[in-house]
This record gives C-alpha cells, structure tokens and sequence, in this order.
C-alpha cells in the first residue's frame, strides 16, 4: 500500500472504532477482511498509526481544533510521527489513495508550532475520559498531569527469564537478537526499549528462546506483582483468577518448583493455553483446578493456604499505554461492575486463606476506587486481616536488585501498598496489597 493509502486507512478504521465503540483489534481485523491487498507491514503500521492517535485522541484534536478522527490522525503524524505540514499534505491530496486534500484549516494548524499554556481541562490535555477527571486527581494529586501523560506513551517490551528453564544469564544472552537488555529493578527482567512510531516491535514469541521456555513476555508491573506473593518455596498457593496464566508462571519460578501451586479461573476458557504455557515453561507443581469439572477440588483447598493470589478483574486503566482504545470504551457502569466483583473475589479469597496466611490483592488499575476503597471495605467486613508492608514480602524473594527496591519506595502508599506507574519505575499501572490472617 502507498503511505498515502495507509493514512485514509488508519481514518477509517478509526471512524468505525468511535461508531461502534468495539476493540481497536476487532476494528482492524474486520477492515483487513474487506482489504486483501493489505499485507503485514501495511497492516503493523496502520495499527501502530490507530493506537497513537488513541494514546493522545485528546490533545490531539485539541491541537488542530478539530475532533474528527481524520484531524487527531493529521495530528499524530504531525506530533508524534515527524511528519511536516507539506508532507501531510502531500500525502493527502495524493488521489485515489490518500484521504483528501487538507483544508486552508488543517493546513495553517499543521503548520503552526504546538499551542502553549492552553487552559484546557486536565482530561484533555492528559487524554483520558472527562467523568475520570476526579478520580485522578484523587489518585495522583498535583502530578496528575505529568502522570497521565507517561500513560500516554508507547509502552517497552518487558520478559520474565524464566529460571526453570535456563539461568538468567543464558536466557538474556539468547535475546541478543531482540535487541534486549537485562532489567536494573528485577533480577529476571528484561527488556527492548518501545520502537520509534514507524518502527515494529521485535516478534519475541518466534525465536527459540521463546519456544524453549526460556522466556516469558510480561510487564515488568506484572512481574513485580508476582513478587509480592513474598517467598514461597515449598508453600501451597493458590492464584484465583489466573486466567491465562502469566502470573501463575512468574509464582512457579519464584516457588522453584517446590510446594504445590493451584491456578483457578471462574471462566475456563481463559484458563486454556495455561496447559501449553505450563509444559513450555517446564512447572511441575502446579494443578489446574477447571471450575466447571473441578469445583470440589476448588473447595478442598479452603482455610490451607499459605498465599491467596488474587490478581482481580479490573477496569485495565494501568495498561492505557498498551491498549488505549480500552480508556475510550470504560463507561461508569463498567467500573461499578468491576467494583461488585473485587468485593466478591476477596470475600472468596478470604475462604482459603489458612491462619498467618496471606492474601495478595492485585489490580492492573491506578484507581483507588478499585484499590484502597475495595481493600477498606474488605477489612471493615474481615477483621481478621491487617495489611502488611509489600516491599517486606518482595524482599523476602531476593529476585529485586538494591536499585529495584530503592525505586519502588517511591511508590509506596501510606497503609504499605504499591500503585506502580510509568512515570515512577516504567512499567505498566499495577497496584499490589498484601493482607495477613492473623
């Protein structure tokens, strides 16, 4: 395809996103039906071309003044893709592929440096849902801008080195070819820094290490969650909303095998690949109870365990730099449902947890409606927890460096919780709690 094809592209995938509000995948994946022409680099830049006008739709069309999705896709090539005004333009006008000549309008704002000490509300220019405004600044407080707009950025590539399989060392050296660095926070993390905004991530999922189970993709967040499990060699642990099972790996490599690992899900379709993933990742002591074959086997466990994982449906804020179509499509319905279920989940976790053991509260979110708010209530209803201090269990493990553990004391709350950030340590949102039985 002519670049020119791919902008008119890119505008009307994203037209039909804000129609129907369905995945920014589901969008593309039902164009590229209707364009067999398109081949997989047409179809990589357009996405990468979609996902950046979705990071800042915002302020984007703030700047041209426009709020149609072809004038913040004009923008984006103009801010965030390096394009100047003529080249937009020429890329525009040229017919039949490009998606029209620019207007005298678009032309003069294209043209114009970016507009300074504009008195917009926060929401715009930190490019999140207006209805959000006060629970971000509940969240965040005087930095709420600067902390919006990291989740705005393009997102690094994170691994997990997976230690059952092959040492940190040997893993990190197979990914050479992926351009990939160890991690200075965790000691089994790696990671390739986020491509330029023409350029496409490395495919890690096809080179050997990958198909070894040397290594896993995960967030560096995500990884640093599992962490706050605290040591867990020969424990019985039990992870409650597994769902695909990243997490589920990341507790068996920090359990080396030993204890035995119990990995749930209420919904056993995400528990599918686990099965493949778990013999990839060489675990042997893990069970992987189904809810719709295994719910005796579930309730066996209660009042034994030593850790409760519970990673808890949430509403997804934290991974906006991953998936920005997700902050556009949240609604405040879809956030009270969530909060239903994290107060249903920790009132199930609590059946399990045995006395001295511990639940692990985690969210993917940095709202604190899904996070303070939930754990409050739990313990205004469970007396019998108290909260303990995360960075305590992640030292347990020894998996983070000095430096790891410096930067996350930057993200500690006052109760002892962790709300990770992309501005505070580069990863994904993540918020982690951990509360004791007595």
């Amino acid at each position: 395809m002519r670049p020119s094809g791919r902008v008119a592209a890119a505008i009307a995938i994203l037209e039909d996103f804000e129609r129907r509000r369905v995945p920014m995948k589901t969008a593309i994946a039902d164009w590229a039906r209707n364009a067999r022409y398109a081949g997989a680099k047409d179809r990589a830049w357009i996405s990468g071309l979609c996902l950046d006008v979705l990071r800042k739709r915002r302020s984007l069309s703030a700047l041209i003044g426009d709020d149609a999705p072809r004038a913040a896709t004009l923008a984006a090539l103009r801010t965030m893709w390096g394009k100047s005004a003529d080249e937009i333009a020429a890329l525009a006008a040229d017919e039949p592929h490009g998606p029209g000549a620019l207007s005298p309008a678009e032309l003069e704002a294209l043209s114009l440096p970016a507009k300074a000490g504009v008195k917009d509300a926060l929401s715009v220019l930190a490019d999140f849902p207006d209805w959000l405004q006060p629970s971000v600044e509940r969240a965040f407080g005087e930095s709420a801008a600067e902390e919006m707009q990291a989740f705005s950025a393009r997102a690094d590539v994170d691994l997990r080195l997976n230690t059952l399989q092959a040492s940190a060392e040997k893993a990190l050296d197979a990914l050479e070819a992926v351009n990939a660095v160890r991690h200075p926070f965790v000691k089994t993390a790696a990671r390739i820094a986020a491509p330029d905004a023409t350029d496409r991530t490395p495919a890690v999922t096809i080179i050997p290490a990958f198909n070894k189970g040397w290594v896993e993709v995960q967030d560096l967040g995500s990884q640093i969650a599992a962490l706050a499990a605290g040591d867990v060699k020969g424990a019985q642990v039990l992870d409650l909303c597994a769902g695909g099972g990243g997490k589920t790996l990341a507790l068996a490599a920090l359990m080396e095998n030993k204890g035995q690992l119990y990995a749930y899900d209420n919904d056993a379709r995400r528990l599918q690949p686990l099965y493949e993933r778990a013999r990839r990742a060489g675990v042997r002591n893990l069970q992987i109870v189904n809810p719709v074959t295994d719910k005796a086997a579930l309730e066996a466990l209660a009042g034994k365990m030593d850790v409760v994982f519970v990673d808890a449906p949430c509403t997804g804020s934290g991974t906006w730099r991953r998936h920005p179509d997700t902050k556009w499509r949240l609604t405040p319905d879809q956030l009270q449902r969530r909060l239903t279920e994290q107060a249903s989940v920790l009132k199930d976790a609590a059946r399990f947890a045995k006395p001295n053991g511990r639940i692990v509260y985690v969210t993917c979110s940095f709202l604190m409606e899904e996070n303070e708010d939930r754990l409050a209530a739990f313990m205004t209803a469970e007396p019998g927890f108290k909260q303990w201090r995360v960075l305590d269990e992640i030292a347990k493990t020894g998996a983070m460096t000095d430096e790891g553990l410096a930067a996350l004391q930057k993200s500690e709350t006052s109760e002892g919780a962790l709300r990770l950030t992309p501005l505070r340590v580069g990863s994904d949102g993540f918020f982690m709690a951990v509360l004791g039985r007595a």
